[in-house]
């Protein structure tokens, strides 16, 4: 078995070498530092600027995402500028290549990170803001805050919904509230035999006296459809567009335009079906051109007269029992 000697001096040697390249990089590194530290200092304060002008024009969030972009861009080249000092040999050219070349595999490891953080950028600067209604991918409510990330929805029933920026950037967005009105609609059939003019006046002035119901623009009523059951008119309205005005303005709507079509006499038909009893067992049956109203009509012209359901089960009865009795 060999012995191997350790030379001891060649160890001593490289610490040496070591120490007295500390030394000869230290006042580099302390520059460095302070390097560092300044642009960490003018990193914070740009950022405070940043989010406050964002605070003073209403768009808290959007101040807060380009604050820590702004931020994090400022220790970055900071930071690769004490690099270049503590190291001479390396030049910011040198830095920016491995930038680059790093950024694209950061590209790929954080893909929906970078994605979402940029969606959340343009959603920010050009869609929606926190306190806005919006519907997005089967999800409603209010929008509570954008983060760099995701985007939280605060919904009707008290429940919050996370949406990953980049679903609703590429999805479809309804904005409820991007404007000041909202049109309400609602169909309300009356009788064939009722006037169309009494009950669109008499719908025009109930929607009128209900609070929320906004007079510019007006409320109108249009004649819409001639259905089976009745004729259908369809009332609309405007109300501011958040979600509780809509919905309580709704609810008077409704109710005050039923009541008054009801005080004033007009017809509000529910959908009625007839049922027709006849023998089926006739020579006629099934041949629509040879009944009357559904009965067989027979060949010596008494045919049998509509009878109430009861009057028939009735002599039904009546005539199982006497023939059982025969």
């Amino acid at each position: 078995m060999e012995q191997v000697d350790a030379d001891v001096g060649n160890v001593f040697e490289k610490i040496d070498s070591w120490v007295d390249g500390f030394f000869r990089i230290l006042p580099n590194l302390g520059i460095a530092l302070v390097l560092l530290a300044v642009f960490w200092l003018l990193a914070r304060l740009v950022a405070g600027v940043v989010s406050k002008a964002g605070k003073r024009r209403g768009r808290d969030n959007l101040g807060e995402v380009g604050a820590a972009l702004i931020k994090w861009a400022l220790i970055i080249v900071g930071l690769m500028l004490a690099i270049t000092v503590i190291a001479p040999s390396i030049t910011p050219a040198d830095l920016f290549a491995g930038l680059g070349i790093g950024s694209v595999a950061i590209g790929f490891a954080f893909k929906d990170i970078l994605q979402n953080l940029l969606a959340g950028i343009l959603i920010l600067l050009r869609q929606f803001s926190v306190g806005d209604q919006i519907i997005s991918g089967g999800h409603e409510g209010t929008v509570e805050r954008i983060e760099t990330r995701a985007t939280l929805i605060k919904t009707y029933d008290g429940r919050r919904v996370v949406i990953p920026n980049s679903d609703i950037y590429t999805d479809a967005v309804t904005v409820n509230t991007a404007f000041e009105q909202r049109r309400s609609q609602y169909d309300v059939q009356i009788g064939c035999n009722d006037s169309w003019d009494d009950a669109k006046r008499i719908m025009l002035e109930a929607a009128r006296g209900c609070d929320g119901v906004l007079e510019d623009p007006a409320p109108e009523v249009l004649p819409w459809a001639i259905a089976d059951n009745g004729n259908n008119i369809r009332l609309r309205w405007w109300t501011k567009s958040d979600r509780a005005s809509v919905v309580q303005t709704f609810a008077q709507v409704i109710e005050a335009v039923y009541k008054a079509l009801d005080e004033n006499g007009i017809d509000m038909p529910y959908p009625t079906q007839v049922m027709l009893f006849h023998d089926q067992t006739e020579e006629t049956d099934g041949d629509r051109s040879r009944h009357r109203e559904g009965w067989p009509a027979r060949p010596d012209g008494n045919n049998p007269r509509p009878l109430r359901i009861a009057d028939a089960l009735a002599g039904r009865r009546q005539t199982q029992s006497e023939g059982s009795q025969g």
